[in-house]
């Protein structure tokens, strides 16, 4: 008897197959052990007739460090099919950590990844001081999924040097020694490869750039050398351009990037993001990075699975009225209390009539940039058309642009929302996605998942590649199902060296999606306060995962977690 079958499904197989209708056996190992007509039954079965079934989805970039050790479900990313997630990216997490840095490495991620300090000192049991105690502890948790971790090269930095580390200054060659010797014991321990920074945009709280954000090449190639001394992995970096096309030297990064997949046989891969100024030059550093090389490794681009939007509200992190002076003299009060000021009429007026104290060129952006800015609504449009922006729609009703995003806050009880892409959705150039989705030096990524809490919520890219891209889109060409579903289960596992799963064939491992596709569909995001302490984080909700398999166990059955928490930490490629 097999542990679980799945009759009459679908089968979207994660390889770029055309689908085919079959049923899967996956045995007391977890495993699957049949695809085709299964005549044994299974201790449990589930008739998937009419539905769609998929590998589980593997998301690569995510910041679930400090969530990790304290939720076992891993929400958001659990409700949208992710069956394995891999987080310690962008050079920031918490091992290895000294006692008397911990408070630091909280402050470091909360400015960096917006994830409340609060539910950090909250809810971290500090288990650990090295990174292999870091990995000890996420194992002793079982949970609903199958997490890995890289070692960040901000702690090992902050480890290893102390505030000159923090403060950026140079690595001496015992500095480096040291670091590398560190980062060696972590893949040997099983992290996944090593994480940094290279943009000005990741600062922590106290205002200082991400330990190894100026690191020179020397640094760099030393921390991946010490990779592949342990055996191998990635090499983990997020990038000037790839956050906004900031003023940098990325051209200089990608010779070392190179170096390094082509001397040590790594993959190295880089965030990239299409940015107003310059909307063409992600394609020149696409070309540039994916060019061929001699030697086993490889450069690969992130890219998004959509626009990196950023969600403006009255309880978000940002609004374009969040630094006038009556909002400023508000925002101290309880949420409740300041959502029912702001709707008021003559606070409305108030803040209309005063000019906002934001400068910097981002900061103008936000405060004024209404050509970007959409409502966002319940039925949430992430690519937009140009005359739904809100300076087209005030233009349209007569109103001041001020005046008509005022109100589209105050919509539903002031929790209205609007969306700012801010990559990705130059207005002079075409949505990128598409294009770079479908290129060979290009994988998906930046979903996000934990961080970001107060401000961005795409957590939900995987289930957001189905709705959009192969069903709902009508702004241009959609992907076929079976290579959105390869894009986000065979190629992420590949990038990552996860072999055993990514795609549902016999010996590999029994994760997957039962998708009611018609009927699959994202709500509307909302703010909850649901993290420890009462802290506050953006969750989007989803209709139509009608199962989530991990190793052959139902974790998510029609929304509604079962109990069954069958995840573990992966340590090592496989």
């Amino acid at each position: 008897m097999h542990q679980l079958v799945i009759r009459n499904a679908h089968l979207v197989d994660g390889t770029g197959a055309p689908a085919r209708d079959a049923d899967i056996a996956i045995d007391e190992h977890g495993l699957v052990a049949e695809i085709g007509a299964v005549s044994g039954r299974g201790a449990e079965e589930i008739d998937a007739a009419g539905r769609l079934v998929t590998p589980g989805w593997v998301d690569v970039h995510t910041h679930y460090d400090g969530q990790a050790t304290w939720d076992p479900e891993l929400s958001p990313s659990s409700w949208h099919g992710v069956t394995t997630t891999v987080f310690g990216n962008c050079g920031v997490g918490f091992a290895p950590a000294r006692a008397s840095q911990r408070d630091w490495l909280i402050q470091l991620m909360e400015g960096v990844e917006d994830i409340p300090g609060s539910a950090l000192a909250e809810g971290i049991d500090w288990q650990w001081e090295t990174f292999p105690e870091y990995l000890d502890a996420l194992a002793r948790m079982p949970r609903v999924m199958d997490i890995a971790t890289q070692v960040p090269h901000g702690s090992v930095r902050a480890y290893v040097m102390g505030e000159r580390g923090a403060r950026n200054e140079p690595a001496t060659v015992e500095d480096l020694e040291q670091m590398a010797a560190i980062v060696t014991e972590g893949i040997r321990a099983g992290a996944l490869g090593f994480s940094s920074s290279r943009t000005k945009l990741h600062l922590a709280l106290d205002g200082e750039p991400v330990p190894g954000t100026f690191a020179g090449a020397e640094e760099m190639i030393a921390m991946g050398r010490a990779v592949a001394a342990a055996g191998g992995g990635v090499v983990e970096v997020a990038s000037d351009i790839g956050l906004g096309g900031l003023e940098g030297d990325f051209g200089a990064d990608i010779d070392w990037m190179r170096t390094l997949a082509a001397d040590h046989g790594l993959t190295v891969t880089y965030a990239l993001t299409q940015a107003d100024r310059h909307p063409e030059q992600w394609r020149e550093l696409l070309e540039l990075s994916s060019a061929p090389i001699d030697g086993p490794g490889r450069v690969l681009a992130q890219v998004a699975g959509r626009p990196g939007g950023l969600l403006l509200g009255w309880e978000t992190s940002l609004n374009p009225f969040k630094m006038h002076p009556t909002y400023v003299r508000l925002s101290a009060l309880p949420v409740e209390r300041r959502l029912a000021e702001l709707c008021r009429p003559e606070v409305k007026a108030a803040i209309l009539s005063e000019q906002t104290g934001f400068t910097g060129r981002f900061n103008h952006d936000v405060a004024h940039g209404f050509h970007k800015m959409y409502p966002l609504g319940e039925n949430p449009d992430y690519e937009p058309d140009a005359a739904h922006c809100i300076e087209a729609l005030a233009a349209a009703a007569g109103v001041d642009p001020y005046e008509y995003c005022y109100d589209v806050l105050c919509a539903n009880g002031g929790k209205g929302l609007i969306y700012f892409p801010l990559t990705d959705y130059s207005q002079r150039s075409h949505n990128p996605t598409y294009e770079r989705l479908n290129h060979h030096g290009a994988f998906l990524s930046l979903s996000d998942g934990g961080a970001h809490c107060r401000l961005i919520c795409d957590a939900s890219t995987p289930t957001y590649l189905l709705t959009h891209w192969t069903r709902d889109r009508a702004r241009g060409p959609k992907l076929r199902l079976e290579d959105a579903v390869k894009l986000q289960t065979h190629d992420t596992a590949a990038v990552y060296g996860l072999g055993d799963r990514g795609t549902l064939a016999v010996g590999k491992k029994g994760d997957l999606n039962v998708i009611d596709y018609d009927a699959l569909r994202l709500d509307a995001p909302r703010m909850v306060y649901d993290l420890p302490t009462g802290a506050p984080r953006l969750l989007q909700g989803v209709h139509g995962y009608v199962a989530t398999v991990v190793s052959g166990q139902v974790t998510w059955r029609d929304g509604e977690p079962t109990g069954a928490r069958p995840g573990v930490l992966l340590r090592g490629r496989r």
